[in-house]
């Protein structure tokens, strides 16, 4: 359980981390507008007069720059990372599990109220 709760845990953090990798990829070439051309007269916007919409004034470059896109990259990376290395562990936890089958212990534990015993005993 706990193998498969990581693994669902960073499947899912991997597809997030990829989807903001994909927009951070896309955005630096974007631009909002900042102001509209004002006209001094009336105090409305100037209207362009082929589309009918505001004339912009400024442009306000996108947040995200190289540094944000390649952090983007390296946290994508490390969930692939998380991923590989929950195979590996779980491999490795099959691994000894299979080795282990066969392997006979008994365990047991005893509380009384003075004392608390822990006793195992191996069989060869």
């Amino acid at each position: 359980m706990l193998f498969s709760a990581i693994e669902i845990g960073s499947i899912g953090m991997a597809m997030k981390a990829a989807q903001d990798l994909r927009e951070a990829r896309a955005i630096p070439k974007d631009s909002i507008v900042g102001s509209y051309k004002i006209d001094p007269i009336t105090g409305l916007a100037t209207l362009d007069s082929k589309t009918g919409l505001p004339v912009p004034a400024t442009y306000i470059r996108s947040r995200i720059d190289a540094d944000r896109v390649k952090a983007r990259r390296v946290h994508y990376e490390d969930w692939i990372a998380a991923i590989i290395f929950n195979h590996i562990f779980a491999g490795a936890d099959a691994y000894v599990a299979a080795n282990l089958w066969d392997f006979r212990t008994n365990i047991r534990a005893g509380v009384s109220s003075s004392s608390a015993s822990l006793t195992a005993t191996f069989a060869w």
